[in-house]
């Protein structure tokens, strides 16, 4: 069961960075163009992933042309991701995205069907509704915008949380039967070091971004690099916790399911603490009608979840 252990650990560094990656969003980028916080992380993830590939004694002669190539896709599909993420945490609070979260052990479900030929029972589709009401009740109560606004929020959320779930099966799919802790390493450096390249093609091709960030460093005279650098760290922890889960796991979907029935009850609590302890840290929003609606959504998607595994 220590796959197990990896889900506490992915999950606790996990929320840990969504509030993280909040305060960035709110303090430094005041919710515009968070994205470009991407150039940071470009060089850090890269430079990470060749040192711990050097610690290793990483040899390419130890994977597959194929894997290797494999394995770097995963990381690209998950930079990919990052970019809709960061632009729904310029739009919604951070105890409002991790609800979204919650949708992966829906999209694992659902492409294990369509691609791998399993089933989904009458129970599973019950479940399949009762989560996706959560995600909806928050965007539906959540501050005043427009329905164009909320309507894009969801669309992003979505759109992260679909294309981190294929760039983890892929990397899962790479992955021999026997659970080898030096080779894990090494393929996750390979798919961070993908995230790492993908991200600083992305910064070659947007110089919008590029500036962004420079004015936001020179701004808070490199305040910035702290937070920034805690995310990053905190993120490739996750990552190297979360991979581990999936691939020790006895299914895919059984990790999923079991990080993700966690996530939102650490979330919604630690909203609440730092936000009344660290409010410039926590930086929730809360009154007793928004903690009921939170408390409700995350009752609502821990039901769904134990549910799909019926």
């Amino acid at each position: 069961m220590s796959w197990l252990i990896f889900v506490a650990v992915a999950v606790l560094f996990d929320v840990f960075r969504i509030f993280t990656d909040n305060y960035i969003s709110d303090v430094y980028y005041k919710g515009r163009e968070v994205a470009s916080q991407k150039m940071f992380s470009a060089w850090g993830k890269t430079i990470v992933a060749i040192i711990i590939l050097i610690a290793v004694g990483f040899s390419f002669t130890d994977f597959e042309p194929s894997v290797i190539g494999l394995l770097l896709l995963s990381g690209v599909l998950l930079s990919i991701a990052e970019i809709p993420y960061y632009i729904a945490l310029g739009i919604e609070d951070s105890t409002n995205l991790g609800i979204f979260i919650q949708l992966a052990p829906i999209l694992y479900l659902i492409l294990g069907w369509l691609f791998l030929g399993d089933t989904i029972t009458p129970i599973q589709l019950i479940a399949i509704v009762i989560i996706l009401i959560a995600p909806i009740m928050i965007v539906m109560t959540s501050r005043k915008r427009s329905r164009k606004v909320k309507l894009h929020a969801v669309f992003l959320a979505f759109l992260y949380v679909l294309l981190a779930v294929i760039g983890n099966l892929v990397f899962v799919n790479v992955n021999a039967d026997n659970f080898d802790v030096h080779f894990l390493v090494e393929e996750i450096a390979i798919a961070i070091l993908g995230t790492g390249l993908a991200d600083l093609l992305i910064m070659l091709c947007l110089p919008k971004w590029r500036m962004r960030y420079r004015h936001v460093k020179q701004k808070s005279k490199n305040k910035v690099l702290v937070p920034l650098s805690v995310s990053m760290v905190v993120g490739i922890i996750k990552s190297f916790a979360y991979r581990a889960a999936l691939v020790s796991a006895p299914a895919v979907a059984l990790a999923s399911a079991a990080s993700d029935s966690v996530e939102p009850i650490v979330i919604f609590f630690m909203g609440i603490v730092l936000t009344l302890i660290w409010p410039d840290f926590g930086r929730e929003k809360l009154n007793r009608k928004i903690v009921l609606i939170h408390l409700i959504a995350t009752v609502l998607v821990v039901i769904g979840i134990v549910l799909m595994q019926l």
